[in-house]
C-alpha cells in the first residue's frame, strides 16, 4: 500500500533530488507524501553546557523509526495541504502552524517506488514549539501511527560521540535522516564541514 511505500527498508541512495519545477508534470503518476521539519533557533544551554543551536521536532514512529511529521498525499491534495491535514492528525496542530507552498525546501524521488517526497520546513518561535510538543499527545494518531515527539540534539558532548552523532545512529524512515542533514546546512545550523565531521566519526 502507499503507507508501506514510504521508506521500509530504503537507503538514502534510493532518493535522488529534482526539481521542484518539473515534478508536478513528469512525477504526477507516482505516490506523493509530504513531511515537514518544524525547528525553532535556541541559545538556552542543555546541562548549562552545551549549546543546542535550534530545536528540532522529529517523532518516534509507530513502526520503531524516526522520522518527520507528515504522510501521504491523497487524490485531489496539493503537497502543502496534504501536510496540514497530517500534522493535525498527528500533532494536534489546528491553527498554531500552516504550511505553505513557498515553505517547501526540497523535494527527492524514489524511482524504485515510484515515489516522490515532498519536504517543507517551518521556524516557529521557542513558545509555538513548546506548544506543539505539548499538543501531540492529544493528537488523534498519538498512541497509533505516533509514538512521541522528541528534540534533535545538535551538539556533540565532551566524549565526541553522544549528542549529535549517536543520534545520527537510530534507525530513520527514508530519507529523513538525509532530509535533516540537508536542511541543517541549507538553514545554516551546522556546516557542511561539521556535518562530514560527524559522520565520519
Amino acid at each position: 500500500d502507499d503507507e508501506g511505500k514510504l521508506g521500509f527498508a530504503d537507503t538514502e541512495n534510493d532518493f535522488e533530488l529534482v526539481n521542484d519545477f518539473i515534478v508536478d508534470e513528469n512525477y504526477k503518476n507516482c505516490t506523493h507524501a509530504s513531511h515537514c521539519m518544524i525547528y525553532s533557533k535556541s541559545n538556552v544551554p542543555i546541562l548549562n553546557i552545551y549549546q543546542p543551536r535550534s530545536l528540532i521536532l522529529m517523532q518516534f514512529r509507530f513502526d520503531g523509526y524516526l522520522g518527520f511529521p507528515g504522510g501521504v498525499v491523497d487524490p485531489g491534495e496539493s503537497p502543502e495541504e496534504a501536510l496540514n491535514r497530517e500534522l493535525s492528525e498527528e500533532s494536534g496542530l489546528v491553527s498554531l502552524v500552516e504550511l505553505k507552498q513557498d515553505d517547501r525546501m526540497m523535494i527527492h524521488y524514489n524511482r524504485y517506488k515510484s515515489l516522490v517526497l515532498h519536504f517543507f520546513v517551518k521556524e516557529v518561535s521557542s513558545d509555538v514549539f513548546r506548544q506543539i510538543e505539548l499538543l501531540s499527545i492529544k493528537a488523534p494518531e498519538y498512541g497509533n501511527e505516533v509514538l512521541g515527539t522528541l528534540r534533535v540534539p545538535l551538539y556533540t558532548m565532551t566524549d565526541g560521540y553522544r549528542g549529535f552523532p549517536a543520534f545520527l545512529q537510530n534507525k530513520f524512515i527514508g530519507n529523513s535522516r538525509q532530509q535533516l542533514l540537508e536542511s541543517l546546512i541549507k538553514l545554516k545550523l551546522m556546516s557542511t564541514e561539521e556535518i562530514q565531521k560527524v559522520l565520519f566519526l
